[in-house]
């Protein structure tokens, strides 16, 4: 004797897909371009007001709900903060050539010294994490055998330079510019004919 079929129970799975349709809808509503505690906290209530307490949700869901869909979340004024540098770091972080390197570097140490000067040592650790990306970077193309010889040197230079900035920051400007002047540097690296002393300047 064959048994019924089951009704499936989706009283469990079926609730999160549901909240998460009901929290960007919400998000959508408030048409917000950043979503701060203020704006989630706003959310949350109005998920209980319009949809009853079994859509009860907390703020840190909310939070993932909202960037897992794309939308711009900032828990924290820092946080914040930082997001408006992220387009910026991308770009620096494509050095092509030692000048990029070196300018990436200088902004990045600007970016070191403000945060720290504002006592945002989060975000200072954020910076240097970029720095330590951009090394990595660089390392691995140094050691990628596809890439033609003189690139990779170049690559492996600039690596070098990222970690000695990442130990010494205070003392790194000083001792690139003796770098870029010794024998060794710009024997290993000639400038050509045209752009005699660009480095050295």
């Amino acid at each position: 004797m064959s048994q019924p079929p089951k009704t499936p129970d989706h009283s469990v799975k079926a609730e999160h897909p549901a909240k998460k349709e009901m929290i960007l809808s919400l998000a959508r509503d408030l048409g917000a371009k950043r979503f701060t505690p203020p704006e989630i906290e706003q959310i949350r209530r109005q998920m209980i007001t319009r949809f009853g307490s079994e859509a009860r949700t907390s703020a840190e869901y909310i939070a993932t709900v909202l960037s897992n869909a794309g939308m711009h979340v900032a828990l924290t004024r820092h946080a914040d903060e930082l997001h408006a540098y992220e387009e910026e770091l991308r770009d620096l972080l494509h050095f092509a050539t030692f000048e990029e390197a070196e300018m990436c570097l200088i902004r990045l140490d600007e970016l070191v010294r403000r945060f720290r000067a504002e006592s945002l040592p989060n975000l200072e650790e954020s910076i240097r994490d970029v720095a330590r990306l951009g090394r990595r970077r660089a390392e691995m193309i140094a050691r990628n055998r596809a890439v033609e010889e003189s690139k990779r040197e170049e690559k492996d230079e600039i690596a070098h330079w990222f970690a000695i900035w990442l130990e010494t920051p205070n003392a790194f400007f000083d001792w690139l510019e003796l770098r870029k002047q010794s024998p060794e540097f710009q024997t290993r690296f000639p400038l050509p004919p045209e752009d005699q002393g660009g480095l050295a300047d």
